[in-house]
């Protein structure tokens, strides 16, 4: 009778050669699929090839990677910059103009364009035009005063306003009670293409402290 120690040997064995025998079937099994993927993948070619006709493979090319439509960007225009510029020599009013010689030699100092008859100025002295909107420079410096115009006349053209009040003071609190203003604000207006004329203000819209401003349409 064998021992125990040759019983355990012999199941040993025994256990080798069936794991052996099933990583033998798993083998196969792996081998006979994937021939059987092979033979799909050249079934399927065959019948490619004998639905389109014979196939002559391109050589390969790195142009084949490029765009067939080559895209030409423009080159940035900068036209915001421009914008800005424009503004700033808009805005660029000048205190030294000599503005006198353009203003009309009546009491109240009109001012008109040489495209605007002399009627113009008779009917907005006589507040023909209603007045749409006001700025008052009370208080401002010069430099604030300035930019106080530039914005107004920005944001009257924007809306499309036609007639406006410019109040720019009498000078009352001013040192030696001099309208400091005043002068400064009619130099700018005449430098500005939307104003058209300008009259002193009644003396119920301001009288001398004050400018009626008609703009183009």
């Amino acid at each position: 009778m064998p021992s125990k120690h040759a019983l355990q040997g012999l199941q040993a064995l025994q256990d080798i050669k069936v794991a052996l025998a099933e990583a033998a079937k798993a083998q196969k099994a792996a081998e006979a699929a994937a021939k059987a993927a092979a033979e799909r993948a050249e079934q399927e070619r065959h019948l490619f090839t004998r639905s389109v006709g014979p196939v002559t493979p391109l050589k390969p090319s790195h142009q084949a990677l490029r765009p067939l439509i080559k895209s030409s960007q423009p080159p940035p225009w900068p036209f915001q910059r421009e914008k800005d510029e424009a503004a700033v020599m808009t805005d660029a009013l000048s205190d030294e103009m000599d503005v006198e010689s353009l203003l009309e030699t009546d009491e109240d100092l009109s001012f008109r364009r040489s495209d605007i008859g002399p009627d113009i100025v008779k009917r907005l002295r006589k507040g023909v035009w209603a007045i749409e909107a006001q700025l008052d420079l009370h208080g401002l410096r010069r430099d604030e005063a300035r930019e106080a115009v530039n914005q107004f006349f920005r944001s009257a053209v924007q809306k499309r306003l036609r007639c406006v009040r410019v109040v720019h003071g009498k000078g009352h609190g001013s040192p030696g009670r001099t309208p400091v203003l005043k002068d400064k604000v009619k130099r700018w207006l005449v430098q500005k293409s939307e104003v058209m004329a300008f009259v002193q203000a009644r003396a119920m819209d301001g009288g001398n402290g004050a400018l009626v401003v008609l703009l183009r349409p």
